[in-house]
């Protein structure tokens, strides 16, 4: 068997080359990604009495569920809703991974369409013991400060308390909580305490300080 040709030696300027490289990649794994401070905030309701809607704004405003579960749609809905405020979460799940959260039994998306363009989003999970959790609401960035939200969030907490009654294997609704975060939108807590959720719980979590990516990188001038 011949012997294998062998390469020829490194000059002096590519060890140097190649050692500088080693160095700025260990600088850069060493230093640290840039992190912030997020409080969090989770709220419940324990009884439907607890609910206070929200006036029913003007116009064309018609809340539907999205009844197929189209983890295209979902997603859209995520990333037009959440780009500007930093949900980021589920932009890095598998297209099984949409699919199987949304065939939950007992996991409803309610869509807000104003003159037939989508608005926003109420995106409820039934959990164990009669617990209905608001995984996601919000508006997209065109459609805040026109008194959407608060019917949004009225009618569908309101479909939390009777989601049993669509999912006769659920057992009855006991409570409905969410949480919220200091990168949330400024009137989201305002709308909920106004909604009748009441505060349970408050914590600080540290969170990578990652760039709003919108529903496309670049979008809302970010």
């Amino acid at each position: 068997m011949s012997n294998p040709v062998q390469p020829p030696a490194p000059t002096a300027d590519a060890t140097t080359a190649a050692a500088s490289e080693a160095t700025t990649a260990a600088t850069v794994e060493a230093t640290p990604a840039a992190t912030v401070e997020v409080t969090v905030w989770s709220l419940e309701q324990t009884s439907p009495a607890d609910l206070r809607p929200a006036a029913v704004p003007e116009g064309d405003l018609r809340i539907v569920r999205s009844e197929v579960p189209l983890p295209e749609f979902s997603r859209f809905l995520y990333s037009a809703v959440g780009g500007d405020i930093r949900w980021t979460d589920r932009l890095r799940m598998t297209y099984e991974q949409w699919r199987e959260l949304l065939e939950r039994p007992g996991a409803e998306t309610w869509v807000a369409y104003a003159n037939g363009t989508p608005a926003g989003y109420i995106q409820l999970d039934a959990q164990d013991d009669g617990v209905v959790e608001i995984l996601y609401f919000g508006l997209i960035p065109a459609f805040r400060g026109r008194r959407i939200g608060g019917h949004l969030l009225s009618y569908g907490a309101a479909r939390a308390w009777d989601l049993a009654e669509r999912w006769p294997q659920r057992p009855r609704t006991e409570r409905v909580w969410l949480h919220t975060c200091s990168q949330d939108g400024p009137h989201a807590m305002d709308n909920y305490l106004r909604r009748g959720f009441r505060l349970f719980d408050t914590k600080i979590e540290v969170e990578p300080d990652v760039a709003t990516p919108g529903p496309w990188p670049g979008a809302y001038g970010a």
